[in-house]
This record gives structure tokens, C-alpha cells and sequence, in this order.
């Protein structure tokens, strides 16, 4: 028999295509996100769209305590999981296990979008409302990440 977790029916959230959960504008640059779950809406789990314009992606880290899911949407995704590189096209998934360096970008002409979970949350969600108030990929400062339950370990991965 299979336990099953127990939650008080709560009002369904839904957040339409290319909306954020609280109606917001988060740039990254090279890209926009948009919040899908938060943890008021699940305790320990984050979920967003990364909507990529150009190609690019985020510098070379690991996250002390979240795993990272990443599911491709549109466009083509290259990511590097310790020493394993993998190329994402729309319908393909990875999990980066915590405490595992990785990186990625997006390598694809055109637009690219892709989905990412982060469990547990810890304080990726604080980590992207800061960073984004820039309009620009989050600055490369060891201590902005360490804050946030990351390790910065190298720049992004180099992409023509």
C-alpha cells in the first residue's frame, strides 16, 4: 500500500502561458522568467519558464541543497552535469542532482523556452527576484550565490 500525503483542498492555481504567477516582469538579458509555482503555492518546490531571445545561459555552479529539473520546451538547450554533456530538444528532461556542478545554456537559433524545478526551494525564488531587478544574467559575485545556497564555480558556457 502506497502512503499518500494528505492536503487540505485549496483554490486551483493556474497561471496562463507566458504570464507569470503574480503578473510580474523578471529579465535576465538574454532571457525572461516567469514564476509558475512558488513555495506559498507548494512548500519546498519552485518552478519557472525561462524564455529565451539570444542564446546564453547562467555561469557554472551547484546548489548545496536543490536538486534542478530542467524540461525543454522550444528550441535546443545544452547542459553539462559534472562531466556529462547532453543537448535538449523540446520534450527531453535532466535532473542535476545538488552538490553537482552543471551549466547551461541555450543553443538554439530563435526563441527557446524551458522549464525548471528547483527541490526543495530553498531560496532560489529570493535569489531570482533579486538578480532580476537588473534585466541581466546574475552578476558572476561569489557572495550573491553563496546567499542563496550556491557555489559559483566558473562563467557561462561559451555559445555561437
Amino acid at each position: 500500500m502506497t502512503d499518500v500525503v494528505s492536503r487540505p483542498p485549496g483554490p486551483l492555481l493556474t497561471v496562463a502561458a507566458g504570464e507569470d504567477r503574480f503578473g510580474e516582469h523578471r529579465g535576465l538579458g538574454v532571457s525572461a522568467i516567469q514564476f509558475k509555482v512558488t513555495t506559498q503555492d507548494c512548500p519546498g518546490l519552485f518552478i519557472l519558464e525561462n524564455t529565451f531571445h539570444h542564446k546564453g545561459g547562467p555561469a557554472r555552479h551547484l546548489h548545496y541543497d536543490q536538486d534542478e529539473w530542467f524540461y525543454a520546451v522550444e528550441g535546443e538547450f545544452m547542459v553539462e552535469v559534472g562531466q556529462e554533456r547532453v543537448r535538449l530538444t523540446p520534450g527531453d528532461s535532466l535532473l542535476a542532482p545538488r552538490q553537482v556542478p552543471h551549466v547551461w545554456a541555450h543553443v538554439g537559433d530563435g526563441r527557446g523556452r524551458i522549464l525548471i524545478a528547483f527541490m526543495p526551494a530553498g531560496q532560489m525564488e529570493a535569489f531570482f527576484r533579486a538578480v532580476t531587478k537588473a534585466n541581466a544574467m546574475p552578476p558572476q559575485d561569489p557572495t550573491l550565490w553563496r546567499a542563496h545556497g550556491m557555489e559559483l564555480l566558473g562563467p557561462p558556457l561559451k555559445v555561437e
